[in-house]
């Protein structure tokens, strides 16, 4: 199995009885497709879980160059670092296509958490699992030769928005293209392609009507281990 990429939220690790309760005050938000929802040094003042639509977690270097660290649709929840240490946003999130979004303001939070008090237990298991998970995906930045990389970016976004449509294959639905994966993999584009090409002479994956499938997904998960 590939190493797994740090979880894109704490906040859904929570226990339903708490996450399910915490967002009920929460005020609504509207995006347009390529608005900005904020950037990277942004005041952090509170959290957005993702109603509807598609959003992209990035970090941009001073030269321009993107690195795509999600992307988070329906349930996933971006922002929640700043609630709970109060600092600026650590990265941009921008809306991929026009999307709904519940907001929940850093004091509701707090409010919330005097009143139970337990979703801090909660909060400090599920970062020391987001530690490990980071150690993994450092590693795997590290170590893995590109094709690996590639292939964990392809079984991520299988993971979280894949479609069994029989016979092994999974289709991701959602529209990604090469420099989509390409920043996500922190590989060139034209790496990208040249893999991909390769996978599809080799069955491992297709394109459906703009989508990515996995044709052979035990074989990408032996390309993305370590």
């Amino acid at each position: 199995m590939p190493p797994p990429r740090p979880s894109p939220s704490l906040l859904t690790g929570l226990p339903e009885h708490l996450s399910g309760s915490l967002f009920t005050s929460a005020t609504p938000v509207k995006l347009n497709a390529d608005e900005v929802l904020f950037l990277a040094g942004d005041a952090g003042d509170g959290c957005y879980r993702v109603d509807d639509g598609l959003l992209k977690v990035t970090m941009v270097s001073r030269g321009g160059s993107e690195r795509i660290l999600a992307f988070l649709g329906p349930g996933a929840i971006v922002g929640e670092l700043s609630i709970i240490d109060g600092l600026p946003r650590s990265a941009s999130v921008v809306a991929v296509r026009a999307a709904a979004l519940s907001f929940l303001s850093r004091a509701a939070f707090e409010d919330f958490a005097t009143k139970h008090p337990e979703i801090y237990k909660s909060l400090v298991t599920l970062i020391a699992t987001r530690l490990r998970e980071t150690d993994a995906a450092l590693a795997a930045g590290s170590f893995l030769p590109l094709r690996g990389r590639v292939a964990c970016t392809l079984l991520e976004l299988a993971q979280e928005f894949g479609q069994d449509v029989g016979a092994g294959r999974i289709v991701i639905r959602q529209k990604i293209g090469q420099s989509d994966l390409a920043a996500m993999a922190g590989i060139a584009r034209e790496n990208v392609s040249r893999i991909l090409n390769d996978w599809k002479r080799r069955k491992l994956v297709s394109r459906l009507s703009g989508y990515y499938c996995l044709e052979n997904k035990a074989q990408l998960q032996h390309e993305a281990e370590l």
